[in-house]
């Protein structure tokens, strides 16, 4: 694998990987540090010690290498948000899943004690001796019994059944309790993507706290409890009850037991959310500390237009979200009187951005155009991405299209250049051959009805750098007789305007990771979703388990549909990474994403002091979880000290 950053997934060869904890059968340090800030409480009687807080069989972490060093308790982690939903960014952060992507981006039991997969269809989970959720109580296979007989398979509180994750070919797992603390999954056939589910940013959670959520199911209290119970919290009936009780992800239910690093204590509505330590958190030092260093997790919420200013006087500890690279010269004025570091991490993007046309848009007229391979190669060859880098990004990301990185072991220079270099010429050229060489007024091109050619790439307004790449893509279109209009609007509605095939065109991110290897899922270059906005009505039934091939009217995308069918059948690396070459090959011959620049740098403030965060990463959403591979919960400050 090439690069730096060649990304090891190695997910072919799960089927003879088992894993265990950090240091397999490695003897808990002894003795054990007590906790500062929860002495009192464990004085009181109020909290067991440590020794009974964590599992019997911890999740032991060595913290050695450049910039790593085992930390001390102490000090809360200061945060900024734009909206109070944002507070679920706090599970991202703190990353604790059942299986997860390690600073390598290699899948690593985390929650588990080992998991074991074989013929990448039968996976055994086993789940560490003495772990507890955050109010005390046993974590057991009870709690994925919970789930999946009693939530995936109850027709009431999932009445469309079980996530797709858990189907394979539409057909269910047969779910096992082989011991106290083992479960297995099993499939007729593989399930590559069971694995890199469980350690997405946003989960599968196959697992529920029991002991809480019983409370409120109708299989386990009387039908008059309940009853009251659904009267008193104002709701519909049990089921609505139930659901506003299970926010594992929303994060915003202080009384729902979780096994992340810190605890929800806040309900919204609020401007600052306080999450405190989980004094049952499963992994610790090899000092004898347990994890997290840092006391809490304190998200205060601003606008989004001032985060960047809000950061640059030192009002964060921890800040990239809502920080951009035009942000860059104003923080670093900031470092040395607000006592923070601004560090450069590299993006993973297959494109930072990416103009997606619509091949499922309405309109008629569009759709036979957007259709043709060759009105895609036109907008894309009309495009100076020269002029973006060197504006936008002073030079410093990679040109071309949406694909994989060079640090991926799939990259090809051809996929990078094909169809993207400035040639406006040929742009010309090609929309003239396509009968689009009537003009009318100010020289702009007219449709086959008539119309002026006019396209309206909708964003969902999230990145302000997208508005001053679409400026500068607006004068070179305008040269090729394409008027550009920019609809900003909210990413719901972008997302929903697109599925009733209302867009022409949008701007969104480019591939979500360009690191991928042959075993890495190829879904994004599929119709496989229901928010991919190059086909999102194919994508809708594709979710939905409804589509078919014959409903890909467009031949090179039924065949990129074909081949991901293909990959997901195949266990042989190989195979998959001939699949792999000949749907990047396509996606890139046929312009269905017209990606822009990669490897665009990421701003990362941190405070001075504020120790374990790496001088230089990747920071990428899936996989990554932005800062969770990089594990917040060993960030410590140096300042702090222990009382």
């Amino acid at each position: 694998m090439r690069g730096l950053f060649g990304l090891a997934l190695g997910l072919c060869a799960l089927a003879k990987l088992a894993v265990g904890p950090v240091l397999a059968g490695e003897a808990i340090p002894a003795p054990l540090i007590e906790t500062p800030s929860l002495k009192d409480e464990v004085l009181s009687g109020r909290l067991p010690a440590i020794a009974a807080r964590i599992p019997a069989e911890p999740s032991i972490v060595r913290l050695t290498g450049p910039h790593l060093a085992p930390g001390r308790h102490g000090g809360d982690l200061r945060v900024l948000m734009a909206r109070q939903k944002d507070i679920r960014q706090v599970v991202v952060f703190g990353y604790a899943r059942l299986v997860g992507y390690d600073r390598k981006f290699r899948l690593k039991a985390d929650i588990l004690k080992s998991f074991k997969v074989e013929d990448g269809r039968i996976f055994t989970f086993t789940l560490r001796q003495g772990h507890k959720w955050s109010d005390g109580h046993p974590f057991t296979p009870e709690d994925f019994r919970y789930y999946w007989q009693d939530m995936a398979l109850d027709k009431d509180i999932s009445p469309h059944g079980p996530p797709k994750s858990l189907l394979v070919n539409g057909k269910l797992p047969k779910f096992e309790i082989l011991g106290p603390n083992t479960i297995r999954y099993s499939w007729d056939e593989p399930n590559p993507f069971f694995l890199p589910a469980l350690a997405r940013p946003n989960p599968l959670w196959i697992y529920r706290p029991a002991h809480y959520l019983k409370q409120f199911h109708a299989k386990y209290v009387a039908e008059a409890e309940l009853q009251a119970k659904v009267e008193a919290a104002h709701k519909r009936n049990w089921r609505a009850l139930h659901f506003s009780r299970d926010r594992q992800y929303r994060y915003d239910n202080p009384d729902q037991p979780t096994l992340q690093p810190w605890i929800s204590t806040m309900r919204p509505p609020a401007e600052r959310f306080v999450f405190s330590r989980n004094p049952y958190y499963h992994r610790i030092d090899t000092a004898g500390r347990q994890l997290p260093y840092l006391d809490k997790m304190v998200v205060s919420i601003a606008s989004a237009k001032l985060i960047p200013a809000k950061v640059g006087t030192g009002e964060s500890d921890l800040q990239a979200r809502y920080v951009q690279f035009k942000n860059y010269t104003f923080l670093k004025q900031g470092e040395k009187r607000n006592n923070f570091e601004v560090r450069l991490w590299k993006t993973a993007k297959g494109s930072q951005m990416a103009l997606y046309p619509n091949l499922n848009v309405t309109d008629p007229v569009w759709a036979k155009l957007v259709r043709q391979t060759d009105f895609r190669r036109a907008l894309s060859l009309a495009i100076d991405r020269h002029e973006i880098n060197q504006v936008v990004f002073y030079g410093l990301a990679t040109e071309g299209n949406d694909t994989v990185l060079a640090e991926s072991p799939l990259y090809r220079d051809s996929f990078r250049t094909r169809w993207a270099k400035y040639d406006l010429a040929q742009a010309n050229l090609m929309l003239d051959r396509l009968g689009l060489d009537k003009r009318g007024s100010g020289g702009i091109r007219l449709l086959p009805d008539g119309r002026p050619m006019e396209i309206i790439v909708e964003t969902a307004g999230e990145d302000s750098d997208q508005a001053d790449v679409l400026e500068l893509i607006r004068d070179t279109w305008r040269q090729a007789g394409i008027r550009m209009f920019i609809k900003p609007t909210r990413r719901e509605v972008l997302r929903r305007r697109a599925k009733a095939g209302k867009t022409v065109m949008s701007i969104w991110f480019g591939l979500g990771n360009g690191l991928a290897g042959p075993d890495t899922p190829p879904a994004d270059l599929a119709p496989t979703r229901d928010d991919q906005l190059q086909w999102p009505k194919w994508g809708f039934a594709a979710a939905a388990s409804r589509l078919k091939l014959e409903d890909v009217d467009v031949p090179p995308v039924r065949r990129l549909l074909q081949l991901n069918n293909r990959w997901i059948r195949t266990g042989d690396s190989a195979e998959r990474t001939r699949i792999w070459e000949e749907m990047l090959e396509i996606w890139a011959d046929q312009a269905l994403s017209i990606g822009l620049v990669s490897g665009v740098l990421q701003p990362v403030c941190v405070r001075k002091g504020l120790r374990n965060v790496p001088q230089k990463a990747l920071y990428n959403w899936d996989p990554g979880a932005d800062f969770g591979v990089y594990r917040p919960d060993t960030f410590w400050f140096d300042d702090a000290g222990e009382k």
